[in-house]
């Protein structure tokens, strides 16, 4: 259809997600059917929507080697995507994300239409990508930044200090995010060109991807979100990125949110919850409308359904009972999370629990029993073992052992994450 000015174009709808984390367990628990619930939503939802590009803002997967049932799920998706309305999946690897096993099938997937961007290469070209309307002309260009490791932005010199540290990370992403923008725009402007539109109130709009930590985002206990670089200036001001992007989809965070006061920078959130922490959270996505020669988009949030309840439960003995008998009594099928934080020690507390739970379809995942807890950490550590340690404990007991003073003690355990943080980083699937 043709716009007031007799241009012919469509509105154009797009869907903001990320943070799958396709594989992730909780408490040893296999989740694969609140993935599968979520992706067969997902594809009807973009039916329904009459959605035309789906971006996917990294951590696709929960781990940089996901297993076959993973895979099944993300493959299987992209197919029936390719057989909807949405014309266009663009995907971009998180700090989760294998890029080399993202990036694998990547010429195959663009049969479908399907654009993966899972690593920084030496051309930042490579995530510029311009998508169609109904294929008549280019209705909007992506910037797909992919999350940026610290070796991909930062040079590392002797003698720099923390800041200089995080200055040079901040710096790193403000250049990058201009250098891909800045193609982007050149790519508008031929595209206005090529569609001989002379009109300067239409407006293709850059829409950015990335994967990182904002400033004053928001995050909840126990949602497995990790600090991206080591310092916590590193955080990314909203002011970092180039102000002709008309629309930042976030990838990281777990919460949905936008970012500072700018509304068209926003976290998608994860779409199910990833620890108990984010139980009582409102799970969704975003869908932005760009109508014909408009960059400025109508955003709405869609919630997503809850596929599988889970429930944390805090308190004495009696408390614990009561909220478990109104659980049944409701059929529920939560899986719970049950912290006893009685006066009473009850050695014997999971079979009680399990013996209150035995006509239910409910399961515990977790118990946290405070009393014992307190009682054991009080004692004495004779026996303890690596094993009841994680790797910052044991460094702290090495800078103690050693009688390292306080002034020395931050450039160490900074450089000693930064060891910790590559080793992560590293791509079991690279060459």
């Amino acid at each position: 259809m043709a716009d007031q000015h007799g241009i012919e174009c469509a509105a154009m709808k797009i869907l903001h997600t990320s943070d799958w984390h396709l594989g992730r367990c909780l408490y040893g628990r296999k989740r694969y059917a609140e993935f599968e619930a979520f992706l067969d939503w997902l594809v009807q939802t973009l039916e329904d929507e009459k959605i035309d590009a789906l971006l996917i803002a990294g951590d696709v997967f929960d781990t940089s080697t996901p297993g076959h049932l993973a895979q099944e799920l993300y493959y299987r998706f992209l197919f029936q995507v390719s057989r909807s309305c949405c014309r266009h999946v663009v995907v971009i690897a998180g700090n989760h994300d294998s890029p080399s096993f993202l990036n694998a099938p990547k010429e195959l997937l663009k049969a479908l239409n399907v654009h993966v961007v899972g690593v920084m290469t030496e051309n930042p070209e490579d995530e510029v990508i311009c998508l169609s309307d109904s294929g008549v002309q280019d209705a909007a260009v992506i910037c797909a930044v992919p999350y940026l490791r610290d070796r991909d932005i930062r040079r590392v010199e002797p003698g720099e200090t923390i800041d200089d540290k995080n200055q040079k990370l901040v710096q790193g992403l403000k250049d990058h995010y201009e250098k891909v923008v800045r193609i982007a725009e050149h790519r508008r402007e031929q595209i206005m060109l090529q569609s001989s539109i002379q009109n300067p109130q239409f407006q293709i709009p850059i829409i950015a991807m990335g994967h990182l930590f904002t400033a004053g985002g928001r995050t909840v206990e126990g949602d497995g979100v990790r600090e991206l670089y080591v310092g916590s200036l590193a955080h990314v001001e909203e002011t970092v990125f180039p102000s002709a992007i008309d629309y930042l989809a976030l990838g990281h965070l777990h919460v949905p949110q936008a970012v500072g006061t700018s509304e068209h920078i926003r976290y998608s959130g994860s779409p199910i919850p990833m620890g108990y922490g984010e139980a009582e959270q409102q799970k969704s996505v975003v869908i932005l409308t760009f109508e014909c020669g408009r960059s400025k988009p109508d955003i709405r949030l869609l919630p997503v359904p809850c596929f599988q309840l889970l429930v944390r439960i805090t308190g004495s003995l009696d408390d614990i009972h009561a909220k478990v008998k109104d659980l049944k009594k409701n059929n529920s099928t939560a899986w719970l999370e049950i912290e006893y934080t009685g006066s009473d020690i009850i050695a014997n507390l999971r079979e009680m629990l399990d013996d209150a739970l035995a006509d239910s379809a409910m399961e515990i995942r977790r118990i946290k029993n405070k009393r014992v807890m307190d009682r054991v950490m009080g004692m004495a550590a004779e026996g303890e073992t690596l094993d009841d340690l994680d790797p910052g404990d044991v460094f702290t007991r090495c800078l103690d052992a050693f009688e390292v003073p306080d002034e020395d003690r931050e450039e160490l355990t900074v450089s000693y994450n930064e060891i910790l943080k590559d080793l992560m980083e590293s791509d079991p699937n690279a060459q």
